[in-house]
This record gives structure tokens, sequence and C-alpha cells, in this order.
């Protein structure tokens, strides 16, 4: 018998390989729900369209597993597609990656098998995947490595809490680089639910002048990266984890793929949106709107240090018998940028899956 702790992309992923390679598993899941933050995202699973560009993204991680992730992607997803996953589209309307867009429910959907939901802790005793999801949703752990003066709003999975982190550590497994790293987006400071995570993003920093609540322009607008994720890092270092995107007419006309600025800036709650006049402090000449934003964390970049078979390991190198670890519990891949969170589940969840099968 194989357990896999939690039924995000990568343990479904993970548990649906098993069963197709003849073992018995057993899937555990802390929430009510399957799928994690797949569920509540756009389900964009993507490479960069070239492993240089990979690199230069993200100069700090494991190159062994973003190698692993470059190569084996296009054909993940052929299995995916093959298992009844559902294809929204196929490219990923960037021409800086490759990939398809899944409808998340069915993708759920097409990978579900039996899942124990609503059971905490890690399932028994023997052979282990590790697959609950990072730690974004635990207060104690963003504090401990991402935001010493507390923790950043949520969004995305309620039941990541570090639970696999926890237990590869208290086994003796090394952490990654990336630890203090998060992927997240800037957000309304105003009342959204998960049914808004995509469509509330406030993505268009390229064209804001970026203030924090003190008046200090913290971020110039021409070194926001195109995932904007280093700026909502930066934003998470300011007080509160707050800050002001101020717009003029020119940047409200702007477009971001096939919706204009200004129509992003409505997707905001009137709550989060600031009249110039009323800003804590004196705005640039010609600012016609102000929308304040607060950085919002959806999953972790560290975690446990694994192989290029999803194998967890020691600080030494040496890997711990009978443990796994697929998704960002398997941390590193990203470190020091920004890469496809669901394309590391996917290819790490088959990976762990199937060394597994042949211990």
């Amino acid at each position: 018998m194989i357990r896999v702790a939690g039924a995000g992309m990568a343990g479904l992923v993970a548990a649906a390989r098993l069963r197709e390679l003849g073992r018995e598993t057993v899937v555990r899941e802390k929430g009510t729900r399957i799928g994690g933050s797949m569920l509540l995202s756009s389900c964009v699973i993507w490479r960069h369209r070239s492993w240089d560009d990979f690199r230069a993204e993200c100069p700090a991680g494991d190159e062994r597993l973003q190698r692993l992730v470059w190569e084996r992607l296009d054909d993940a997803l052929d299995w995916l597609r093959a298992r009844g996953a559902p294809v929204v589209w196929e490219e990923t309307g960037n021409p800086r990656t490759v990939g398809k867009r899944f409808d998340p429910r069915g993708l759920a959907a097409a990978l579900a098998g039996d899942v124990e939901l609503g059971r905490d802790g890690i399932p028994g005793d023997g052979p282990l995947i590790l697959c609950s999801g990072g730690f974004a949703a635990s207060s104690d752990l963003v504090t401990r490595y991402v935001r010493p003066a507390g923790s950043l709003r949520l969004r995305g999975n309620p039941w990541s809490e570090g639970d696999g982190l926890c237990h590869a550590v208290d086994r003796g497994a090394a952490l990654t680089q990336g630890m203090g790293e998060f992927y997240g987006r800037n957000m309304p400071d105003a009342p959204w639910d998960e049914t808004q995570l995509v469509s509330h993003s406030q993505l268009y920093a390229r064209f804001a002048r970026i203030f924090d609540e003190d008046g200090v322009e913290f971020y110039a607008r021409e070194d926001v990266s195109w995932s904007e994720a280093n700026v909502v890092q930066a934003t998470a270092q300011r007080r509160d984890a707050k800050a002001f995107y101020l717009l003029d007419e020119a940047a409200l006309d702007e477009r971001v793929r096939d919706r204009a600025v200004r129509q992003i800036v409505a997707t905001a709650p009137p709550e989060a949106h600031v009249a110039p006049g009323d800003l804590p402090f004196d705005p640039p000449p010609g600012t016609v709107a102000a929308v304040r934003v607060i950085a919002s964390i959806t999953h972790t970049v560290g975690g446990v240090r694994v192989d290029g078979r999803s194998r967890v390991l020691r600080e030494d190198g040496t890997p711990i018998e009978g443990l796994w670890a697929a998704g960002v519990d398997a941390g590193g891949v990203a470190a020091g940028g920004y890469a496809s969170g669901l394309a590391q589940a996917l290819v790490l969840g088959l990976a762990a899956a199937e060394d597994a099968a042949a211990s």
C-alpha cells in the first residue's frame, strides 16, 4: 500500500498513476473537497518555451528539477488529455510559454479515485508521497519563512498548512532555496472570496505607479516582471503588505491580454478604490485612479529537497527511505523567479508515483 497525503493536483496525479501501474494506494485529504489550489486557478499548465528562458527566469532554482519539468511536461499534458481531462485552450496565450488550459473541475474529475476527505495528519505507516500543497495557509510558517512581520492574505487552498513540510523535516529532510519566496497576486484590499481569485487579480503593475502607505514609490514600473510575481513579493515586505496602484488616463487605456486596464481596475470592489485626493500622500500629477492592494499568497516556492525521482533528501543528499514529495511540497523549482506550480505538480507527481511503484 502506497499512501498519498493530499488530493490537490500533485496528489491526484500521483494516485492516478499508481493505479495505472497496478499499485494499491490510499489518499488522505484534510480538506472537504479534492483539487487543492488547482481547483481555484485558471488551470493553465505551462512551461517556458525556451530552456534558457526557464533558467534565466528562475536562476536560483534546482536545475535538475527544472530540466525534468521542462523535458517531461509535454508528454505529461498528453497523459492528462488521454485520461479525459478537458482542454479549454490549446495554447497559453503567452508567447513566452507553451502549454494548455484545462477545465479545473473536469481535470479533478478525470483524476479522481477514492479519497478520504476531512482527515487530518499523515496517513498510516509505509511508503508515502507528500502532496499537501506547501505551507501558504499556515500563518506560523509563513511568518517564520516569508514575512517576519506577519502573515499574508491567503489566495489559495485553505488546507495547505505545511503538513508535508513538517512531517519531512521531522524525518530529517533538508529544505531548499527560496523558503522566503512565494507565488501570489496583488489583490484588492477589500472583501473577495475564492471564486474571485482569478477575476479580481490586479495585474497591471507594469503600467502603474506603485506607492506604499507611507507615500514611498518602492517599485519602478520598468522593473516589474511579466508575471508580476516580483512586485507582489516586494509589496509583501511593505507595511501591512499593502500598496497603492496609481494610474493616469494613458495607463487605463493600456491592455493586459484581452482586457483594458480600466476593465481590470473595475473588478476591484468599491472599498479598494481611493479618490486621488483622499490618498495619504500627494499623488503624481495626472493621477486619475488609485487602487489599494494587498499582497496575497497562493503557494510557497521553498520546501522539501527532492531528487529527480521525487525522493526526499537529507542534508547530505541521501534519500529518506520510503518518502517522496511532489507539487510545492517539493520546493526550490522556481526559486528566484516564477514558473508554473501546476506543471511542477503534474511532472513531480508522475515521477514520485513511478519511483514509488518500482520500489
